[in-house]
């Protein structure tokens, strides 16, 4: 997905005004619409920015969602630049979660090559446009594995 600055620059204000609006339906709806996309469980990510220090939120669909165990996809759609709440999670891995309403603290880290070998069926049976971001870019996209912390 190698393109121009100002279409990067344009395809991630489109995507977070998705992630706005899709979190503005679940926060209007007090939960009752929006727990999912594409039969998935919605799930917002809530990591300290790299730079900053300021909490950031974002809502991600999880593929795999049970308890003990969410797994996010650092997609971008396919594009050639991981999203910024991997990179944030990737400088503080501790994290927290909001699944149903409910927040938790969860620790985050990038599953090994031997995991994500093991899990990419189950991640593109959930969702099969996984398999085309992979296939539409160089990068190896990273698969998160969230773990509740002690």
């Amino acid at each position: 997905m190698n393109s121009s600055p100002l279409s990067r620059r344009a395809w991630d204000y489109v995507m977070k005004a998705l992630n706005l609006g899709h979190r503005a339906v679940l926060m209007a709806s007090r939960g009752h619409l929006g727990q999912s996309a594409f039969g998935m469980q919605a799930v917002e990510l809530h990591t300290v920015g790299r730079r900053s220090g300021q909490r950031r939120t974002v809502l991600l669909t999880a593929p795999i969602s049970k308890p003990g165990l969410v797994v996010l996809v650092a997609s971008k759609g396919g594009d050639d630049r991981d999203p910024d709440w991997y990179r944030n999670l990737v400088a503080n891995p501790d994290v927290y979660l909001t699944i149903r309403g409910h927040e938790a603290p969860w620790h985050a880290r990038t599953a090994s090559p031997e995991e994500k070998q093991a899990l990419w069926p189950a991640i593109t049976a959930a969702y099969k446009g996984y398999a085309s971001y992979q296939a539409r870019t160089a990068r190896e996209i990273p698969v998160v594995i969230c773990e509740p912390r002690a």
